[in-house]
């Protein structure tokens, strides 16, 4: 890659840890005082309150964002540290693929869990269920 091409990455990279890390703290600080800080706090998430909540397509697209940003923003991240610290460029190109392959796999697998989630599973406990599920 010429270095005017590399430079152009080196800054939009600089830009999106910018603006990701300012959404970030928004995301994350409305994450924690709805999941929290409200009745009960920690004790009371369950399935059944976690199930509620993605059964809403505006909590889903929520979290969903704020898995994708925290993904991207953490593998831009450890991008420029192994960018700054490793020097042999086989030993930097197996880091930088394995970075990237774990990236890819935790936003997919993130992903889907989050709009695939049933939050009314077949053959499950009536108590455990959250209560807009009905009993059969």
């Amino acid at each position: 890659m010429n270095l005017t091409k590399r430079l152009k990455l080196d800054r939009l990279a600089w830009v999106f840890m910018r603006v990701s890390g300012f959404f970030l703290v928004f995301l994350i600080f409305t994450h924690l005082i709805v999941n929290v800080m409200q009745d009960g706090g920690v004790h009371a998430i369950d399935f059944a309150f976690v199930a509620g909540k993605l059964a809403d397509p505006m909590w889903q697209w929520f979290d969903v964002t704020l898995l994708w940003l925290a993904v991207l923003h953490g593998t831009n991240g450890m991008r420029t540290i192994v960018d700054d610290y490793v020097y042999r460029a086989k030993l930097k190109k197996v880091l930088l693929g394995g970075l990237y392959g774990s990236t890819a796999l935790l936003l997919v697998l993130g992903t889907l869990v989050l709009f695939t989630l049933d939050p009314c599973p077949a053959g499950s406990p009536a108590d455990l269920l959250p209560s807009f599920c009905s009993v059969s």
